[in-house]
């Protein structure tokens, strides 16, 4: 009886860890209190700013990534839509701009980055209507 190669196996491989979230979150809040600071001394609220900026950004990229994928193509884009116009438009208002200037360049880059995400979204999913595994 011949005998059969043994087949390796291949092992799983996660897209939804925490490398990528926690990378944009660190260097989302290591770049907000450079904004707010605006050349002066860092203080203990601008310590904060950035922490607590890194920490919501990572957990909302953490949360799209992980659970996005339930949501319909179209809900699901304009989910990242919503947290892309969202960080932008925040970091902007820390640079001094007026609300009505942060607004709309957060609607700006919401409904780019929205309408990038649903074309993505609708050009991968398989046949059944199920999306892509990323």
């Amino acid at each position: 009886m011949a005998a059969h190669a043994a087949v390796p196996v291949r092992r799983s491989f996660s897209t939804h860890g925490w490398a990528l979230p926690a990378t944009t979150g660190v260097l989302y809040g290591l770049y907000a209190p450079v904004i707010a600071r605006d050349g002066g001394a860092l203080s203990w609220g601008q310590f904060w700013l950035g922490l607590i900026s890194a920490v919501v950004v990572a957990v909302g990229m953490y949360a799209l990534r992980r659970y996005g994928h339930v949501l319909p193509r179209e809900l699901r884009g304009a989910a990242w839509g919503a947290y892309a116009g969202i960080a932008i438009g925040f970091l902007f208002s820390l640079s001094g701009a007026s609300i009505y200037s942060s607004v709309l360049l957060g609607l700006i880059v919401g409904a780019i980055a929205g309408g990038s995400a649903f074309y993505l979204f609708y050009t991968h999913e398989d046949a059944t209507g199920h999306p892509a595994p990323y």
